[in-house]
């Protein structure tokens, strides 16, 4: 790009500059602005606090890359967070510089924050300034990690707080070694966040208030005596929470998604081409248009049994190493979960094969809402995919990059051939290393007995997960699949 292409780019991208050069509300935009006002068409209140510190905090050295599916609302919560630093009485509206950066090169990249920072030198007098820069998908920049790292080291841009919005974790991007080596930026700072889908605690704080909340439970708490007797709390709204479980389960989590379910009644063709779209640039570029349904109903279907991918693969019509290609892409842009089969003491079985859990329900439902015949997803398999992302979000919310490793979740099998879902995996807490509470996904409203002796064999405790049961009287109790998942996150 040349220099005045990517001047106007900054220029438009930054309407704040103008307004403190001529003395207008540097938060005026915020009213015209096109995502924003899209976003008020249909707004129920949800906003993402991933970046509420960021927006709060002295502009230090300091980095935080932010990922996520694409359509999540990344590029909204950057504009939010440009908002608040705007109405900050101690920052100059020029300090903050908001790039797009879908479409660059990396030169591109190097030449923008060269040129952002001289389109707004006036702040530099008398004494230089620190920056707050706000790039976003920049992951999409092929070298992105070495071009700003080089910046890092090598000009004042390594003073300034960065945040760094992308869709995608590809293993070839050297993010830790490149950016995040010695630059913490601060002990109680996350650095790599993930902004994914609204948990069910956020779907039902948007569109279900007269629901209350319990609060948030440790993972490895979830049978402790006080849990028993808050659920008691709760016994008599069981059929409330089931309700709104199946709408969750049938919308998902995308903002977007959940707006149009609440106040339309269904998801829009629109929207559900717009995830299919983004799962085919980002997964299957090549394929013909409907690739993407067929792929992800083929994934969804054997969601809840370990992936055979040599199977799998034959049975629609891939080669194994393409297919094998197309998860990794599905994996690396936050499409889907993988959760592997693990051992007694939580380590990963090698050579074992791992399920594969599509990362928001909206993705199951894709195939039926775009290809006739497709069947709708079954809610069940729903549940226990749900149940997994939420667990995963959880430990990495209690550890971070275990979600970017693969390391959050797992299965296993017992003596007798059967699986648990969701195995006892380590994660830290205030009194140390503990395991999280064991929990089969099954979705029953009767005879959950015999499933809760599979894991009671295997555990002596843990949680099984049914559509409207609450009991806490056995070793294994019986808790509805949303209380569980509120307890969770």
């Amino acid at each position: 790009m040349r220099d005045d292409e990517i001047r106007r780019l900054l220029t438009e991208a930054n309407p704040w500059w103008r307004a403190a050069t001529t003395g207008i509300d540097p938060s005026a935009w915020i009213g015209s602005h096109r995502l924003l006002v899209d976003r008020a068409s249909l707004d129920l209140g949800y906003r993402a606090d991933v970046l509420n510190d960021v927006a709060a905090a002295p502009v230090i050295d300091r980095l935080v890359v932010l990922t996520g599916p694409r359509r999540v609302g990344k590029s909204v919560v950057l504009l939010d967070l440009a908002a608040d630093l705007c109405r900050r009485p101690d920052l100059d509206p020029r300090q903050v510089a908001h790039i797009p950066c879908d479409g660059f090169a990396a030169r591109d990249l190097r030449r923008a924050l060269t040129l952002a920072r001289d389109l707004t030198r006036v702040v530099d007098q008398p004494d230089p300034q620190r920056r707050v820069w706000l790039l976003d998908e920049v992951t999409a920049v092929t070298g992105w990690t070495s071009a700003l790292k080089a910046a890092r080291d090598g000009s004042s841009f390594g003073a300034d707080t960065v945040v760094i919005t992308g869709s995608r974790w590809a293993p070839g991007d050297d993010v830790e070694g490149n950016l995040l080596a010695g630059r913490a930026g601060g002990s109680d700072s996350r650095r790599v966040r993930h902004l994914l889908p609204m948990t069910f605690r956020s779907f039902v704080s948007a569109t279900r208030q007269e629901l209350a909340l319990p609060p948030v439970t440790h993972p490895a708490h979830l049978q402790h005596s006080d849990v028993a007797d808050l659920l008691d709390a709760y016994r008599f709204d069981v059929d409330g929470y089931d309700l709104a479980w199946q709408h969750y389960l049938t919308c998902g989590g995308f903002p977007r998604a959940v707006a149009e379910h609440t106040r339309l009644g269904a998801v829009s063709t629109a929207f559900v081409r717009d995830l299919a779209a983004w799962l085919r640039r980002d997964v299957d570029p090549d394929a013909s248009i409907e690739s993407i349904p067929l792929l992800v109903e083929g994934i969804a279907n054997r969601a809840t049994s370990p992936l055979n991918v040599r199977r799998t693969a034959s049975d629609l019509g891939y080669g194994n190493d393409m297919f094998l290609i197309r998860l990794r892409r599905l994996v690396g842009s936050f499409a889907a979960l993988w959760c592997p089969h693990r051992d007694d003491h939580g380590r990963s079985v090698r050579g074992s094969q791992s399920k594969l859990y599509l990362a928001d329900p909206i993705l199951a439902w894709l195939p039926s809402h775009l290809r006739a015949g497709s069947p709708e997803p079954d809610m069940t398999a729903l549940t226990e995919a749900v149940l997994a992302v939420t667990l995963a979000r959880a430990v990495d919310g209690l550890e971070e990059g275990r979600w970017a490793t693969d390391d959050t979740i797992g299965y296993t099998r017992t003596g007798s051939g059967n699986e648990v879902d969701l195995a006892p995996v380590t994660v830290p807490s205030a009194a140390g290393t503990l395991r999280t509470t064991p929990i089969e996904a099954k979705w029953v409203d009767d005879r959950w007995r015999s499933d809760a002796k599979v894991i009671e064999a295997r555990y002596h405790a843990g949680i099984l997960a049914t559509k409207s049961i609450l009991d806490t009287t056995n070793a294994a109790w019986a808790i509805p699949a949303p209380l569980v998942a509120l307890l969770l996150a």
